[in-house]
């Protein structure tokens, strides 16, 4: 990193390349302020009110850049609850796992707690109150760090559970479900239904893939 931008290394290091500034309190004596210098030298990007991201090495300087809004959510929701409580899904885990082609104006992510809105520069962000934990889940990378992201099988189920989930339309989710289907385990995802009292959301999940009649 430009050695002239003065990173401090505990900042550079962080798993999770979004904080907060009171995050920094232990390298700071006043981290506002030296958040803000930082973002004035293009080396950190405020993305919401309370929260800024690292920028790429390679980014280092440029005020345009900005993550993506999914890379955001992510990092926000690591930020406030840790890495383990909070999950990429619906929409956002859709279009990572390639099922939407198009950029979203919402991120979707499963925390533990329950939250408002959250507005970004890039959109807003939907949190979900759902346990992690009980869902199912594989590691993910960002521009900003690892984290979680609901498999196929979950984000089929969730699709068709909570479709318009985030702001997009009820086809644009069963578009991506149908993107999708082809890749999935249908055995492991009527387990997940099961676990979760779904049934109607794998019945309709299997009839948008064209695997059953709507019923």
């Amino acid at each position: 990193m430009r050695p002239s931008i003065g990173i401090p290394v505990e900042l550079a290091h962080r798993r999770n390349a979004v904080f907060r500034p009171r995050d920094l309190a232990d390298v700071y004596a006043h981290p506002r302020a030296e958040v803000a210098r930082l973002a004035k030298a293009g080396a950190v990007r405020r993305i919401a009110t309370g929260y800024y991201a690292l920028v790429p090495r390679h980014r280092l300087g440029d005020r345009t850049w900005s993550p993506d809004l999914a890379a955001a959510a992510l990092g926000i929701g690591q930020a406030d609850y840790g890495v383990e409580p909070v999950a990429l899904m619906g929409a956002s885990a859709a279009r990572i796992h390639g099922a939407i082609p198009r950029a979203l104006a919402a991120a979707v992510v499963a925390v533990p707690k329950q939250r408002p809105t959250l507005h970004t520069d890039r959109g807003k962000i939907v949190f979900v109150t759902r346990t992690v934990g009980a869902l199912d889940i594989e590691r993910t990378r960002t521009e900003l760090g690892e984290g979680w992201l609901t498999t196929i099988e979950q984000t089929i189920l969730d699709l068709a559970h909570r479709p318009t989930l985030g702001g997009i339309a009820q086809e644009d989710a069963h578009e991506a479900i149908r993107a999708l289907a082809g890749r999935v385990d249908w055995t492991l995802t009527e387990q997940l239904a099961a676990m979760s009292h779904q049934p109607a959301a794998f019945k309709l999940a299997l009839a948008v893939a064209g695997r059953v009649p709507r019923a």
